[in-house]
Parts: structure tokens; sequence; C-alpha cells
């Protein structure tokens, strides 16, 4: 097995003022080469830092680390002379990279009247390498490496996603690399979707078909709460097929009515499918639009999401969507009439064969006993009058309720249009 480590540099990274998103891209990248990932690490721009953490990635026995930042032309950009320390290697001058950096900022420095003195040291500083390390050609202006370290070795890339992951391609094409990853086996995976199931029950089942005799320890599984979905990740080698199966159907066994995807497919795009011939209008209040940008976040929304009405105020409910003020006035305009009577003035508003409305507390004010913070009504509806309503309390603040009503909106959309999962592939 093939274990690895991902080296994530950069102080802004560390303090949180950059999101990292290389460190997961890198390691979704090497689990489809087989290898294991089993640390991804971030540390500051710091030379003593950048060494203890390839020292650590050594230390756990780690056969590949790949680093990412800190290959720039200023002063603190450091990875390379500290891999090359790392791996025991003189820092040398790469003269075909100096010219062809040179090359890259010739226009820049043309364009934009630059320093040729400092452009000089500064493509000096990126074309030093490790001596024997294969230089990787920059996207950017920073080129890669790949770095022999005894019995492992360093792949060696930029920061920038953009010049990272097409460098990526380039670095698996290396000898060194290709060779490793030759003694890597096949990883397979799939991942489960469940709307509606707390982590603790799947938790629970897992537990009952390990006590039933399902070795779960032949695979890997992660379960992960992710925007109001749970994500249930199973990774495994080919000789624990069985075992990965007989997972992917205990869960379903137990969790039919929850589970609405065995692919990875996502609620967005199997709510785009159910969609098309259709034409979709959507009536939303305290979700204040986010339903109409989940639905429009897709290409080809346009070929069947007709348009949506954010009726936030009671005025809005009567005027645009035909709700009687004497209804919102009998039970509230949070309530599963208003509900109701909001889906049907889209549906004739914008002459749709489908709609959904949302009305609700999202808070932190508003609540009271009976209608507590959180309180939703939802009503899904066809044309012929078929229809789905649901009033849950929705836990969590003000953005959690409204991104999560959103959320719910799509889901009864499945329900209302779509089929049951065992007919799904």
């Amino acid at each position: 097995m093939i274990r690895a480590g991902i080296l994530v540099t950069g102080t802004e990274v560390l303090t949180g003022r950059i999101q990292d998103g290389n460190g997961p891209w890198v390691s979704e990248r090497l689990a489809e080469e087989g290898v294991e990932v089993a640390h991804i690490l971030v540390v500051a721009d710091r030379p003593g830092d950048l060494e203890a953490g390839l020292r650590f990635m050594a230390a756990e026995g780690m056969d590949l680390i790949v680093t990412t930042g800190g290959l720039g032309p200023t002063a603190d950009d450091l990875t390379a002379e500290i891999v090359a320390r790392f791996a025991e290697r003189r820092m040398v001058l790469d003269e075909e990279m100096e010219a062809k950096i040179a090359e890259i900022l010739s226009g820049f420095a043309q364009r934009f009247r630059l320093d040729p003195d400092a452009l000089r040291t500064a493509n000096r500083k990126q074309a030093m390498v490790p001596e024997g390390a294969i230089a990787l050609d920059p996207v950017g202006t920073a080129p890669g490496l790949v770095v022999p370290a005894g019995e492992r070795v360093v792949v060696v890339l930029p920061g920038p996603p953009r010049e990272l992951q097409p460098m990526w391609a380039a670095a698996l094409e290396t000898e060194p690399v290709r060779e490793l990853l030759a003694r890597a086996t096949p990883l397979r995976g799939y991942t489960m979707r469940m709307f509606g199931v707390p982590e603790s029950e799947i938790a629970k089942s897992l537990r009952e078909m390990e006590a039933g005799g399902l070795e779960l320890d032949a695979v890997e599984i992660t379960t992960c709460l992710r925007r109001g979905e749970i994500e249930i990740d199973v990774r495994y080698r080919d000789e624990a097929e069985t075992v990965a199966e007989g997972v992917r159907a205990g869960l379903v066994q137990r969790h039919r009515e929850e589970t609405f995807s065995l692919d990875g497919e996502t609620i967005d795009a199997q709510v785009a499918t159910l969609l098309l011939g259709r034409k979709l209008a959507l009536a939303e209040s305290c979700s204040g639009g986010l339903l109409a940008a989940r639905i429009t976040d897709l290409e080809g929304a346009s070929e069947y999401f007709a348009g949506g009405v954010v009726s936030y105020s009671n005025e809005a409910k009567s005027e645009m969507l035909g709700v009687g003020p004497e209804l919102i006035e009998a039970n509230g305009a949070v309530s599963a009439e208003v509900a109701e009577a909001m889906a049907i003035g889209a549906l004739e508003r914008f002459d749709a064969d489908v709609a959904v409305s949302i009305t609700g507390i999202a808070g932190p004010g508003g609540g009271s006993e009976e209608k507590p913070v959180g309180y939703v009504c939802f009503n899904a509806r066809l044309a012929d009058g078929t229809a789905i309503a649901r009033d849950p309390i929705i836990p969590g603040g003000r953005l959690d309720i409204r991104e999560r009503s959103a959320l719910v909106g799509m889901h009864l959309l499945r329900m209302l249009l779509g089929e049951e999962i065992g007919t799904k592939s």
C-alpha cells in the first residue's frame, strides 16, 4: 500500500484568510491512483515549520509527499530550498528553466514597464532547483518539482489552483512518480446521499451490519453531514468489493425512504433531470430566493425554470401571488394554508406545471410558542392538484434555516416528481 501526505504551506491559509482547496483536491487525485492519504498538514511560511512538516511526514512513513505553495519570487517563498535540504540535495541553477521563465516574464515587463534587474533576480530565484530534481514547466511563472528524497518522492507544486491542477498531470508523467504509483493497488469507492436521517442512525445501522457478520474493517466508511444531507463515502480495494456492496445494500434496506442517491449524484442534478419537459415556478418568503438560486446554479435551467416570486411581505403575497388578505389574517403568513395559496398563485402566475412555496420564521425574532423560530411551511404542487405539504421546525440560526429551507424545497420536488430509490441506477 502506498501512503501519502500533503503539506499545504501559507500563513494566509493557516490563519483562515484563505480556505485550503488544494489539500482536498490533491487527496482526491491521489485516491484515484490508489494511494492512501494519511495526512493533510497546514504550516506557516517559516523555514522551521516547513521542515518540521516534512520530517513529520517522513517519520510517519509517507512514500509520497506533496507540497503546495511557497514557490513564488518573494523572500518568504522557500519551499524549493527547504525541500532540497530535506532531500540532502544542493540548489543549482536550471538554465533551461531560467530561459523559459524569462520568456514568460518578458511580456509582463514590457507591458507594465517593470524593473528588468528585479525581474532577473526573481527569475533566477524561481529557476533554482534541487540537484537531480525534475522541474515541471510553469503554468504561471513558478515551476513545480519532483524531488527524489531517499525512500520517498516529494512533489512540489505551486499554490494557486489554476497553476497547481494542470501541473499535477505533468507530475504524474515523471519517472519517479510513475514508479511509485506502479506499486499502488486500485482504490474503488462510491458515495451515497441521504436526507432526513441523523448520523447516529447511520452509525447504529453499521453496528448492526457488523454484528450480523459483515467485516467492516475491510472497507473505509466516512459519514459527513454536508449542507443538511448525510454523505456516506465507502472506499475499498478489489478484494473487499463484496463487503462494500453489502454496506450499500444494508444501508438502503434500513433507510430506503431517506436514501436518494446511490452513486453520488446530487439532489440538484436529480431535480434538474426530473424537471426536463416541465415548467417550474417558485414562491419564496423566508428563503429569500435561495431555492431559485440553487435551481439556476446548473447549466440549462432556462429549459424548465419559468420564474419565481420572493414575496417577503404580506402585501407581496397578495398582490403578486393572489393570496387573500383574509387568509393571511386568519391563519398567519406562516401557515400551511398560506403556503398552499402561494404555490397555487405561482402556478397560475407563470402558467407552470409544478411549483414550490416556502414561508417561515427564520429568526432570530418573530417566533412564538405555537410557531417558534425555524417553523417553515412548504407546499410542492402539480398543476393537476397533486401536492406534498410539510411544516417542519428547522434547527439552527437564521442562515441555517434559510439554506435548509431551500434544501427541503429541492427534496420536495424530488419526492413529487421522482421515483423510488430501488428503481434508480
